[in-house]
C-alpha cells in the first residue's frame, strides 16, 4: 500500500505542476503576468495568446502573438513584437507600474520590447488596469476606476494595431478625430512575421477606397462604397460588409454570416494577394481553404491600361484582357500598343486648332465601367447631375465629373484617370471630358441610333399589324381544322389550342417520308426527324410513337402550353400535325442538338465547350427557368429537366424543350401532390421521388445536377469512382466539404478560366441540390447568383440522394409509374412538407 505521506506529496506534485505549468486563464493582471509556456485563452476557448516561434517552433526566435486555439494547425492573426522578438524562452508580458502592457526579455535585465502607450489618468495606479482577450480575438486593455463613479473604459486594444489579418467585426480604416490609422501587413515571410511590404489600407482623400500597396506600388483597389450601395463584394458569402463615412471616420468591417465556422482574411506574403481563408474540418482532420483571392483576374491589377486606358476582359484574347483608350484618346505610343505594352497608356487625341477647354468641348458617358481612382478625385455635397457637369466643364482641369444620386454629391477627377475597367452592374455613371470633335461624333452616332431606332419602331409596327392580321387568318383557319379533325372532340380544347397546323403531306415531304437518315434522335415521345419546309426553313418533327409511353395527353398539354410561351432560351414550337392516330409536334431546328451530346461526347466537348461556354449555357437554363417559373402568363413547372431536353442552337445559345410532363401553376400556389411521378432518374428531386411532391424547388433540383454535370462532364446516374459508391452529386459534395472541388472539373476543360467564378457555379449547384426543398433558393436567387459576383451564397448543407446504391443503370433512364418508387434510389433525410 502507497505510503499516505507519499500520496499527499503525489497530489500536492500533480497540483502544482496543473496550476504552476498549464496556467490558463483569459486575463492579465498586475500581480498575474503570462511568461513564455503559459496562455491566455479567450472564454470560449476560440483564441489564445501566447509565445511562439514561427514553423511550429524550430527557431529560438519568441514572438507573443493570437492565434486559433482548437484547430491542428497553428495560425497566427495577431503578433505584438513582430519586429523585435526575443531570443530565447525568457520572455513575458505584464502590466507596468503605467498601466501598458509590456513584453520584456527577462534575461537581459528585464529590457523592454514592446509596450503599449497609454495615458494613465490621474490617481490612477497599475491595479486600475487589466487585459482580456476576447472570443472576437481581441485584445483589450481596459482601465477600471477606483472613485465612487467607478469609471472603466477601453485604453488599448489589438484591434486597432492589426498585423497581416482582418478578424470579424475587426474595422480597418481611419479615426479622423485621434489620427489612428488601422491597416494590415504582410509578414516578411512564412518564418518572420516581421512588417513585410505588402499593405492593405483606406486610402481617406478623394472619395475613399481601399488599396493594395507592394511599399508604394498600389496594385488593387476596392472603391467599398457609393452612396449606399456597396460597389464590390470581396467578402461573397461568408461575411457581410458594413461602411462608415463621415466627420469621425472612414472604416469597412466585416460580420461572419455563418458564426460556427472560423473565417478570416489575411494579406500573403508571398504574393501580396489578399485572401479570404475558412476553415474546413472533415472526417477529424481540419484545413484551411482559399474561398477567393484578389486581384484574381488581369484586369483587376491596377492601371493594366494605363493611364485613359480601359481594360475589358470580356473579349479575351491571347492575353486574358484587351486594352482601348477612353474616348477622345489614343495609345501613347502605337508601336508599343500594338505590341500589347500597354503600360504607358493613353494621351489625348491632337487636333489642329483644337483643344478641350474653351472651344466647344463637352463630355461623353462611359457605359459600364469601374470608375477612375478616386484618391485624386475631389467630392462636393449638394450638387445634382446638371450643376456637377457645369462645375466641371468651368475648371479647364477638370477631366471628368459623376453623381452620387442619393446622397447628392458630386465627384469630379483631376489630373490623369487611372485604372478604368469594365464593370458589369457598374453602380455609377461617370463622364469623360473630350474636345469638340469628339462630341461631335458622339452626338452624330447617338442621332444616327436614334433615328435607326424611330425607322424600327416604324417598320416593327408594320410589321405588327401584318402579324395580326395573318393571325387573324390563321386563327380562323385553325379553328375550322380543329372542328375539321375532332381535336379531342371538345370545345374547350379547342380554345386552347391556337397553333399553327401542318398537313401530313408537308410533314412527310419535308422528312423524307420519315426516312431514316432523317432521324436525328428519339426520347420517351418517339423518333425526331429533321425536315425543310418547301420556304427553306429547317425544321425539327417530334413523332409520337404508337409505343410510347407518352400519350394524346402528354401531346395535348405540350402544345397548350409552350404555345402561350415565348422566350429565346425555350425552344420554339412552329406548329403541330394531327392526322388519325399520328400525333406530332414541329419545332425549330437546333443545330447543335442536345446539350448531353456536348457533356458527355468526348469529340464535340474537346471543340468548342469552353469554359465561358458552359457558363452561358448555365445562365441561359436559369433564364429559361426563371421566365418559367416567374415571367412567364403561366408558372410552369417542367418536371423533367434534364441535359438531353436543352438544346443547342448554331451559336451554343441553350434552349429547354419537351413540355410534355410540364404542369402550370397558379401564382398563388407554391406546390402540389400526385400520384403519378414522372420523369428521369438522377434529375428528380427527392420529395417527388418519395412523396410525389413537386414544385419550383423540383425545377431547381434538376436545375443543380445539370450545373454539376456540365462543371465535370459526368452524368449523376451513371457516375462511378474508384473510392466510393456515391452518385455525382454525392462526389461532388465530398470534395467540397474537403476544399478540393476544383477536382470535380471537367479535366477536358481548358485551364484559362478564373477559378473563384467556377468554384462559385460548383457551390450554386451544391445549393440547388440540397435535399430539403426549402433549404434549396428560388430561381431568381440562382440567376442574381450566377450573373453577379456581389451576390452572397451560403454554404450548400447535404443534397438529396447522397447515399445511392451501387447498381446497373441504363442511360437517361425514364419514369413512368402509377406510385413512387424507391427502388433506385435512397436518401438520408426528408423534411416533411
Amino acid at each position: 500500500m502507497m505510503n499516505p505521506e507519499n500520496w499527499v506529496f503525489n497530489i500536492f506534485l500533480l497540483l502544482f505542476l496543473f496550476f504552476g505549468f498549464c496556467k490558463s486563464t483569459d486575463t492579465i493582471t498586475p500581480t498575474r503576468p503570462i511568461k513564455d509556456g503559459d496562455l491566455l485563452v479567450s472564454n470560449d476557448e476560440t483564441f489564445a495568446l501566447g509565445f511562439f516561434s514561427p514553423r511550429n517552433g524550430t527557431s529560438n526566435r519568441r514572438y507573443v502573438g493570437i492565434w486559433y486555439y482548437k484547430i491542428s494547425e497553428q495560425t497566427v492573426v495577431w503578433v505584438a513584437n513582430r519586429d523585435k522578438p526575443i531570443n530565447g524562452t525568457s520572455g513575458a508580458i505584464s502590466i507596468d507600474q503605467h498601466g501598458n502592457l509590456v513584453i520584456y526579455d527577462g534575461n537581459s535585465q528585464n529590457v523592454t520590447l514592446w509596450h503599449t502607450n497609454v495615458s494613465a489618468p490621474v490617481m490612477a495606479t497599475s491595479n486600475s488596469y487589466s487585459a482580456r482577450l476576447l472570443d472576437s480575438g481581441n485584445l483589450m486593455l481596459l482601465f477600471q476606476g477606483s472613485d465612487t463613479k467607478n469609471e472603466s473604459f477601453v485604453a488599448w486594444q489589438s484591434f486597432d494595431y492589426p498585423t497581416n489579418t482582418l478578424l470579424p467585426n475587426m474595422k480597418l480604416g481611419l479615426d479622423r478625430s485621434t489620427g489612428l490609422d488601422r491597416f494590415l501587413t504582410s509578414w516578411k515571410s512564412k518564418d518572420d512575421p516581421g512588417t513585410g511590404e505588402y499593405s492593405y489600407r483606406m486610402v481617406p482623400s478623394g472619395l475613399p477606397e481601399l488599396v493594395l500597396y507592394k511599399g508604394s506600388v498600389r496594385l488593387y483597389r476596392i472603391l467599398p462604397s457609393i452612396g449606399s450601395k456597396l460597389t464590390e463584394n470581396f467578402t461573397n458569402f461568408m461575411f457581410h460588409s458594413s461602411y462608415i463615412d463621415d466627420p469621425e471616420e472612414v472604416s469597412i468591417a466585416y460580420a461572419q454570416v455563418n458564426g460556427s465556422r472560423l473565417s478570416k482574411i489575411f494579406l500573403d506574403e508571398l504574393v501580396g494577394d489578399l485572401k479570404m481563408d475558412t476553415w474546413v474540418d472533415v472526417k477529424g482532420q481540419g484545413k484551411w481553404v482559399e474561398f477567393y483571392s484578389a486581384p484574381n483576374e488581369p484586369c483587376a491589377n491596377y492601371g493594366q491600361c494605363g493611364a485613359y486606358g480601359y481594360c475589358d476582359e470580356s473579349k479575351l484574347p491571347a492575353a486574358g484582357f484587351e486594352c482601348t483608350c477612353l474616348p477622345g484618346h489614343e495609345p501613347k505610343s502605337a508601336k508599343q500598343w500594338n505590341l500589347r505594352d500597354t503600360t504607358g497608356g493613353c494621351v489625348e487625341k491632337k487636333r489642329a486648332g483644337l483643344g478641350t477647354c474653351g472651344n466647344g468641348e463637352g463630355f461623353v458617358k462611359v457605359v459600364g465601367s469601374k470608375i477612375p481612382d478616386t484618391s485624386w478625385a475631389r467630392v462636393a455635397p449638394q450638387l445634382s447631375m446638371n450643376e456637377c457637369e457645369t462645375m466641371c466643364l468651368m475648371n479647364c482641369s477638370c477631366k471628368a465629373y459623376s453623381s452620387v444620386v442619393d446622397l447628392g454629391n458630386c465627384i469630379t477627377w483631376y489630373g490623369d484617370l487611372m485604372d478604368v475597367r469594365k464593370f458589369d452592374n457598374a453602380p455609377l455613371d461617370w463622364y469623360i471630358r473630350v474636345d469638340a470633335d469628339e462630341l461631335d461624333q458622339h452626338l452624330k452616332k447617338k442621332r444616327s441610333i436614334s433615328a435607326n431606332k424611330k425607322k424600327a419602331i416604324v417598320v416593327t409596327s408594320i410589321v405588327v399589324m401584318l402579324a395580326l392580321i395573318i393571325s387573324l387568318v390563321c386563327w380562323l383557319v385553325m379553328k375550322k381544322a380543329r372542328r375539321d379533325v375532332g381535336f379531342n372532340n371538345q370545345a374547350s380544347d379547342e380554345e386552347k389550342l391556337e397553333l399553327p397546323i401542318f398537313d401530313m403531306i408537308t410533314i412527310a415531304t419535308a422528312t423524307n417520308k420519315f426516312s431514316d437518315t432523317n432521324k436525328i434522335g428519339e426520347g420517351g415521345f418517339g423518333p425526331v426527324y429533321k425536315g425543310q419546309l418547301s420556304i427553306g426553313k429547317d425544321i425539327a418533327v417530334k413523332r409520337l410513337s404508337t409505343s410510347s409511353k407518352q400519350g394524346v395527353d402528354e401531346f395535348k398539354n405540350e402544345v397548350i402550353l409552350i404555345a402561350k410561351l415565348q422566350h429565346r432560351n425555350l425552344v420554339r414550337l412552329l406548329g403541330c400535325c394531327i392526322h388519325g392516330d399520328e400525333r406530332m409536334l414541329v419545332y425549330e431546328y437546333m443545330p447543335n442538338g442536345s446539350l448531353d451530346s456536348f457533356i458527355f461526347g468526348v469529340e464535340k466537348k474537346s471543340k468548342s465547350f469552353t469554359w465561358s461556354t458552359r457558363l452561358d449555357i448555365i445562365v441561359g437554363i436559369a433564364r429559361g427557368i426563371l421566365y418559367l417559373h416567374q415571367d412567364s402568363r403561366l408558372r410552369i413547372i417542367h418536371r423533367d429537366l434534364k441535359a438531353s431536353n436543352v438544346l443547342l442552337d448554331s451559336e451554343m445559345n441553350p434552349k429547354i424543350s419537351d413540355f410534355g410532363l410540364a404542369r402550370a401553376f397558379g401564382h398563388d400556389q407554391s406546390s402540389t401532390k400526385t400520384e403519378r411521378v414522372v420523369g428521369t432518374y438522377g434529375y428528380m428531386s427527392p420529395e417527388y421521388v418519395i412523396d410525389g411532391l413537386f414544385s419550383m424547388k423540383s425545377d431547381v433540383f434538376s436545375f443543380g445536377v445539370i450545373i454539376l454535370e456540365i462543371m465535370s462532364g459526368k452524368r449523376n446516374r451513371m457516375f462511378h469512382y474508384s473510392n466510393h459508391d456515391l452518385n455525382l452529386l454525392g462526389h461532388a459534395w465530398n470534395l467540397w466539404t474537403e476544399g478540393r472541388a476544383s477536382e470535380l472539373l471537367d479535366p477536358m476543360m481548358e485551364r484559362s478560366f478564373p477559378m473563384s467564378k467556377v468554384l462559385r457555379c460548383i457551390q450554386v449547384g451544391l445549393l440547388c441540390v440540397q435535399k430539403c426543398p426549402e433549404d434549396r433558393p428560388m430561381m431568381s436567387s440562382v440567376f442574381l447568383m450566377l450573373v453577379s459576383d456581389s451576390a452572397i451564397l451560403p454554404q450548400p448543407k447535404q443534397p438529396g440522394f447522397y447515399i445511392e446504391r451501387s447498381s446497373i443503370e441504363t442511360h437517361d433512364q425514364s419514369l413512368f409509374k402509377s406510385t413512387p418508387s424507391i427502388n433506385e434510389v435512397t436518401m438520408t433525410c426528408l423534411a416533411a412538407r
